[in-house]
């Protein structure tokens, strides 16, 4: 029988470098966010700097590193770097855009069209009825359901809240009224087959969603090649929710599915400010 007490005292704990591939913007500016925060609510003390602090947070986001390994790592409880994550999750949160401001931005800026989708990121499987809500038949996994605004170039302008996998996707755009914000914004979306059905308006419809075949209707060619089309026009889409999965937190997330939406807002904020850095 193996003496596990043997085995803790010939352990040693490892504290190692890792590169963490972020633009300095994102840090100063989770930095200068804290910073903030804490003259806000007269804090005046924390057992790290705000920048040591954003650096340890932006690990937990992008490489998904357990928080026992960070607070190891900086000599501090496991406990207070939960409390960091959430707490920087919620500030980069409350910076997310409204929808009917972010349509309003776009038009502004000349476009005409929006590309939305409906994805799904991973959770872990849960005990209980409560999970069966969960488990998307379409992807045949355990997840939550979020809805993806993008321009035409596919860089990220909106997130929906956080819902249960099995969620439909004309359900969710139904709930946060994607049609009405679209109307009154005046512009179009371009969107998969799922959407199918959510707008009905035959003459001037908002959603364009492509055609589908049937048993007794098959794809003529001009619709086949208007399905081409549409699919080489909602490609952008694709990328910028893809670039939004790049933070590896995302992957299987562990966090509560209650605060999802939340995060996704958080990492939406980072990912444009990302994306705003590239661009200069």
């Amino acid at each position: 029988m193996t003496n596990t007490k043997e085995r803790a005292e010939d352990t040693c704990q490892l504290v190692y470098q890792c590169r963490l591939p972020l633009p300095t913007r994102t840090v100063n500016h989770l930095a200068d966010l804290l910073r903030r925060h804490l003259k806000t609510i007269r804090s005046r003390w924390r057992i790290l700097p705000p920048g040591k602090i954003a650096v340890i947070v932006l690990a937990v986001l992008r490489h998904d590193q357990r928080l026992a390994d960070m607070a190891g790592g900086n000599d501090v409880s496991e406990s207070t770097v939960r409390r960091w994550r959430d707490e920087l999750i919620g500030l980069l949160a409350a910076q997310a855009p409204r929808l009917d401001r972010v349509l309003k931005k776009v038009v502004k800026q000349g476009a005409e069209v929006v590309l939305i989708d409906g994805t799904l990121i991973r959770t872990q499987r849960r005990t209980g009825k409560t999970d069966r809500r969960n488990y998307s038949g379409k992807h045949r996994t355990h997840g939550l359901h979020f809805l993806a605004l993008t321009d035409e170039n596919g860089r990220l302008i909106w997130i929906s809240a956080a819902r249960p996998g099995r969620t439909h996707d004309n359900t969710a755009a139904r709930h946060d009224r994607i049609l009405t914000h679209l109307r009154a914004a005046g512009l179009g979306a371009l969107a998969d087959l799922g959407f199918r059905g959510l707008d009905n308006d035959i003459l001037d419809p908002v959603i364009v969603t492509g055609y589908t075949a049937s048993r007794t209707h098959k794809l003529t060619p001009g619709e086949k090649e208007a399905n081409r089309v549409l699919a080489l026009g909602r490609a952008p889409v694709e990328h910028g929710v893809a670039h939004l999965k790049n933070w590896r937190i995302l992957t299987k997330l562990r966090t509560d599915p209650a605060r999802a939406t939340q995060l996704l807002r958080a990492l939406l904020v980072l990912t444009n400010l990302e994306d705003t850095t590239a661009d200069g």
